[in-house]
């Protein structure tokens, strides 16, 4: 097993009954999206645990080599051509290790959320369909589903019943909204409850959107 990820913590209050384990995007860092648990509209959920890793360092081939966090290499500007299988695996092992965790400090995997943002989106997909159990949530930001062709061979059945929140920006210019929309309607296809909302906005968070993830927070914690 390999060592866990760092992360940073963030507790909305103690004796935390839920988990959202939220990934950023390439180059960023766990910092990222700390900011961003002030600004949502908690009122009347249970205590939660936002939890956000660092991804690993590792030359990104599309920037030149440049040594940086990414969950996985990405090899070619269309996102769907040569993806890194071997990373995107790796770093579901390390996101499964997390989950693990959670449930090891008490918090059961229908109470846990997987969260993010671009890369981490992939991730939290990557990941939250080929989990064993149900989990409370996936909640994907601007981006898709990675190793498309493999998902309905290797998706979970539980994972059938984890509500997803799906959300992107109509002039995106790194992920175009065009793969989000047919990641959308491959999950749809597979038989999974997507919540689907796009924005004005390109690759990044809007205020409209933050308030959609706080209500959709209320529905499957709720």
């Amino acid at each position: 097993m390999s060592e866990l990820l760092e992360t940073i913590e963030v507790v909305t209050a103690p004796n935390p009954t839920v988990a959202i384990i939220w990934m950023h995007g390439l180059g960023a860092d766990g910092n990222d999206f700390v900011p961003l648990v002030n600004e949502l509209d908690l009122a009347g959920l249970p205590a939660i645990r936002f939890v956000f890793p660092n991804a690993n360092t590792m030359p990104v081939t599309i920037n030149n080599g440049y040594v940086m966090r990414s969950w996985y290499d990405i090899v070619h500007a269309d996102l769907g051509r040569r993806e890194d299988e071997a990373g995107l695996r790796a770093s579901q092992a390390q996101v499964e290790a997390l989950i693990a965790r959670e449930k090891a400090r008490g918090i059961p995997a229908s109470r846990i959320i997987l969260a993010g943002f671009s890369q981490g989106c992939a991730m939290t997909l990557q990941t939250g369909l080929r989990h064993p159990e149900k989990l409370a949530g996936l909640m994907c930001l601007s981006g898709y589903v990675p190793l498309a062709d493999k998902v309905a061979g290797e998706r979970s059945e539980a994972s059938l019943g984890t509500p997803i929140f799906q959300v992107h920006g109509q002039h995106d210019g790194v992920i175009p909204i065009a793969r989000a929309v047919a990641s959308r309607d491959l999950l749809t296809a597979l038989g999974y409850q997507v919540e689907w909302h796009d924005y004005p906005m390109q690759h990044s968070l809007c205020q409209e959107e933050i308030d959609h993830i706080g209500a959709w927070l209320k529905k499957v914690l709720g």
